[in-house]
Parts: structure tokens; sequence; C-alpha cells
């Protein structure tokens, strides 16, 4: 039996437009507003009407959309206009709408439009399903909250000769995940410059880092893949395996993206810190500042010790820094993520643990209004560590 990501997947492939996005605290009724359903961003307003409105009255339509429990749902796709309002919202569930519970938020939900009046409604709920279905059409977490472009994403001009030049100089048909995140960075501070926000503004650089590294990679897939998918595959078999390659690099560099990315912070405001430092049993958390030999230093107070995990989504998966570093166990422990937003009561459990999540601060909004101040953004975290280490700030 299919599980919901490969659902979804295959609805997508087939469905005239589809949409996804993390659900905000906002969208399941965290945040204290007054607002009703999910908010869609106006880049995405295809999705739910043919164009966009002007100001000044609300327009509705209703649609039937097919969930993955099996139930049709009779919804509304509502701009409103009015007044000082100018947002469109998918709302009227139904009475007992689960997907809209607290515990969703921070789900990945996928909207798949089939026909006019037609749609599918998918709510993956796991880091597992998040992931697979993310990764089956390359698309980085910061991308979310827009259409999924199933085809080869446009880079801007500036973007593509600079991605062209660095693709037609390549001895390798994939460069090492290292390699390709240095890259992107080059990219991005070739074309856009603004290095200066390694140290002012961190949480937008490594947005705009990550971001590039996603659509760099998404070139090169073209530049290697492309005429075969053009011209056919000889056989089921080569198909196959091709795909197999595709999806298991995907698989390995989404993750180390942002590893690499935060190093680079790291570099640029002079932070010492080891990665992937061997702690007891062998276990490898992300980050150790200021080093791995002061970790095992029995006579470096562990006041001046920090660890940070770096995860991509961390619904699920936030449970495993807790034991990565056992001098640390009654410590705060930071986990930087890029994940939109998580539920009222996970939040609960990571004060409980002692987690403390590392956020850029675009992302915070989309976090339980009332548990907001316990997040910290890029910036706080990295002056945090340079305060510890005795670097001036």
């Amino acid at each position: 039996m299919e599980s919901f990501a490969e659902q979804a997947i295959n609805a997508v492939s087939k469905g005239q437009l589809s949409f996804c996005k993390f659900l905000s605290a906002n969208d399941t009724g965290l945040t204290g507003g007054h607002q009703a359903g999910i908010y869609i961003s106006k880049p995405a307003v295809p999705i739910l009407f043919e164009k966009r409105f002007e100001k000044g009255a609300n327009q509705e339509k209703w649609v039937k959309i097919s969930w993955q429990d099996g139930r049709t749902t009779d919804t509304r796709f509502i701009y409103y206009g009015k007044g000082t309002r100018n947002e469109y919202r998918i709302t009227n569930f139904g009475r007992g709408f689960e997907f809209l519970n607290h515990e969703y938020t921070g789900a990945l939900f996928v909207l798949v439009k089939d026909t006019e009046e037609d749609y599918q409604g998918y709510v993956l709920n796991s880091d597992d399903e998040i992931n697979q279905f993310l990764e089956a059409y390359n698309i980085s977490p910061t991308e979310t909250n827009n259409l999924i472009n199933i085809h080869n994403r446009n880079l801007d001009i500036a973007e593509k000769q600079e991605v062209y030049n660095f693709i037609t100089t390549l001895d390798v048909d994939f460069p090492t995940s290292d390699v390709m995140s240095m890259k992107a960075r080059e990219i991005e501070n070739t074309v856009y410059n603004h290095l200066e926000y390694i140290i002012s503004n961190p949480d937008l650089k490594l947005l705009s880092w990550y971001e590039m590294e996603f659509k760099l990679f998404r070139a090169l897939e073209h530049a290697r893949y492309g005429e075969m998918i053009r011209n056919g595959f000889e056989d089921v078999e080569t198909f196959v395996t091709i795909a197999n390659q595709v999806l298991n690099r995907r698989k390995s560099r989404a993750g180390k993206g942002l590893e690499h990315h935060l190093a680079a912070l790291f570099d640029g405001n002079k932070i010492a810190y080891t990665p992937q430092a061997v702690t007891e049993g062998k276990k490898r958390p992300d980050f150790i500042f200021p080093s791995q030999e002061a970790y095992h230093s029995l006579t470096f107070s562990t006041d001046n010790i920090i660890s940070l995990a770096a995860k991509t989504t961390c619904k699920d998966r936030w449970r495993q820094v807790l034991n990565e570093a056992n001098r640390l166990r009654d410590k705060n422990k930071f986990l930087c993520t890029l994940q939109q937003g998580i539920s009222s009561d996970q939040m609960d459990e990571m004060e409980e643990e002692k987690v403390i999540l590392v956020v850029p601060k675009e992302y915070i909004k989309t976090y339980p209004r009332d548990k907001q101040d316990r997040i910290w953004t890029v910036k706080k975290f990295i002056d945090y560590v340079k305060e510890v280490e005795g670097i001036k700030l």
C-alpha cells in the first residue's frame, strides 16, 4: 500500500496544478488571531482562482477536496478584500476535520488541482513523509508556500551565467556536497553581494545560500539528465536505475547543505567549533563549540561548551539530539532547523528536555505565538557563542 507521501507525489505528477506549504500556527489557530482556514500566499493564487482580485469586495469559490483519509469536503476558496484585509484562504472543512488540529502545526499541506471543481488534499505529518515528498520534487523548505513546478525552475539571468560557468568547467558528473554548498555560496555572494550579512543578518544569508544550492543542484540535474529524459529510456530497468540514482543523491545531499552553510556562517564570524565531533559511544553532534578537545577535557567547564544539531525538519527527529553529548545532558541543547511551525505540545516537550530551537527569523512567525519567545534566531545563537568564546561582538 502506498504511503501518504507516495500518494501525494503521484497526485502532483498527474494534476493540473499543485501547491505545498508547512501549516503554520496561524493556519491551525494557535496564534490566537481571528483568521480562519489555511492562508495561501499571493504567488500561489492560481491554485485557487484564475486571477488575483482587486480590493473592495470578497470573492469565493466552492470546490470538493478528496483527502488522504477517504473523506471529501465541500470547501471554500475565499479572497478577503473588504476593509483592511487583502488575503486568500481555504476555509470550510466541516466538523471533525482533524488535519487542522493543533498537533498538525508544521505538517506539510499539499493541494492538487485535478479540475476546476475537484482537488486532492494531503497532510504529511512526519519528518520521513515530509522529506520524501520534498526530495521527490527537489523542493527546498525555503521554497514552500508556493506553487510546485515539477519541471526545471528558471534561474535569474545573473544566476544562470554563474551556474553555466560552473557546470561547464566540472570534470565530474556531480561534485561532493561540500563543493556544491561552497559553489552555491560563491554564486549567491557574487550575484547578490551583501557579504556583510554573514555578520549583520546571518538569518537571511543562511536562507539565501540554502535556496541557491537547490537552484544549482536542479540546474546540474537538468544538465546531466535532461537530454536522456527527452530522448526516453531503452527499457524500464534503465529508467528505474537512473530514477533511484537521482532520488538517492537528493536524499544524501539535502541534510548536508544546512550543515555546510552554518559552518560557513561560523567561519565568517570567527567562531571556534568542531563539526561532527565524536562524543561518548562514537556519537556525532553536528557541531561542538569551541572544540572536540575542549569537550573531552574534564578541566574545561561545561558552562563554556555548546552543542548544536542541524535538521531541515524536526517534527519527530528533534529527540535525536537529547543523547548526543553526555557531558551536556543537563545543559541547553540547541537545534537549528528550517521547519516552519510545530505544535505547542512539541514545544513544551522540547522545553522540558532543555532543547532550544534556532530558526531563521522569517520563520518564527509560523510557530505558536505564545511560544515564539523561546525560539532563537540564527543571529542570537551566533552572538551567544561569540560571547561564550570571548569574541568581540
